[in-house]
């Protein structure tokens, strides 16, 4: 069975995104492509764009894409609390009929108040996944001590791994793939290279083959997301092209 392909927003740029007027504009393309879904990014969602969420997601329903949604905060604040803005972004989340909800891990410290994200989960069809990102919180050894502690307890719903977020942490992905991946229920495809004194994110066609060896070490049923740079006069064949590739390698 292929794996569901899932086109991130953000892959189109910001620029594009705002240019075409908002992430809505971008679904016929989508659709058009042949993906599965879209994943929604709070961070390109204006302050109107966030009061019509429903509409949004009845929008993502007609062009018949399953809904994802990504929120550009972390679960755990810097003093090791809970999010307090969780229920808020659930409900984001529910306004979409999104499948899943999109966390970076932040500041875990392991003696939080388990009970309020339980209850916080409890009755809710959105899975909540927790996201490797290019920051030290990032880092192998937190989401792993995360993950081994709640990864099968119903407290997050496993992991989003993204594939090049390995190199700003400065640690293999192929460990983590190892390590992580009984918990992995979403990969972000990503090929990245350096770039100053940092990385950028490239297209698989001007990459090597190395994503697609790490590819192989990861679930192969679960959704994978699109999350390169999707550049070009005719969107539609450039994101079809990729859509192509991630569901038959």
């Amino acid at each position: 069975m292929n794996p569901e392909i899932i086109v991130v927003t953000a892959a189109y740029g910001q620029q594009q995104v705002t240019a075409l007027g908002g992430q809505r504009a971008l679904l016929p393309v989508i659709q058009q492509a042949g993906a599965d879904g879209v994943e929604i990014r709070r961070e390109l969602l204006d302050d109107a764009a966030l009061t019509s969420l429903p509409e949004l997601g009845k929008a993502i329903a007609a062009h018949r894409l399953r809904a994802f949604y990504s929120v550009p905060d972390a679960l755990f604040m810097a003093d090791g609390a809970l999010n307090p803005q969780l229920d808020r972004y659930l409900s984001e989340a529910e306004q979409l009929n999104a499948r899943l909800l999109k966390f970076s891990l932040g500041h875990y410290a392991g003696d939080f108040d388990s009970k309020k994200l339980r209850q916080a989960l409890a009755h809710q069809s959105v899975k909540l996944v927790v996201e490797n990102d290019q920051t030290a919180c990032g880092k192998l050894a937190p989401l792993t001590r995360f993950f081994a502690e709640f990864g099968d307890a119903h407290m997050s719903h496993g992991m989003t791994f993204d594939m090049g977020n390995w190199l700003w942490t400065g640690e293999k992905a192929e460990d983590a793939a190892q390590l992580l991946g009984r918990y992995i229920g979403y990969i972000h495809v990503k090929a990245a290279v350096p770039h100053h004194d940092s990385f950028r994110a490239i297209a698989l066609d001007d990459a090597d083959d190395q994503w697609r060896t790490l590819l192989k070490q990861l679930p192969a049923s679960v959704p994978r997301g699109i999350e390169f740079p999707l550049e070009g006069d005719d969107l539609v064949a450039v994101t079809r092209r990729y859509v192509d590739l991630l569901r038959n390698c």
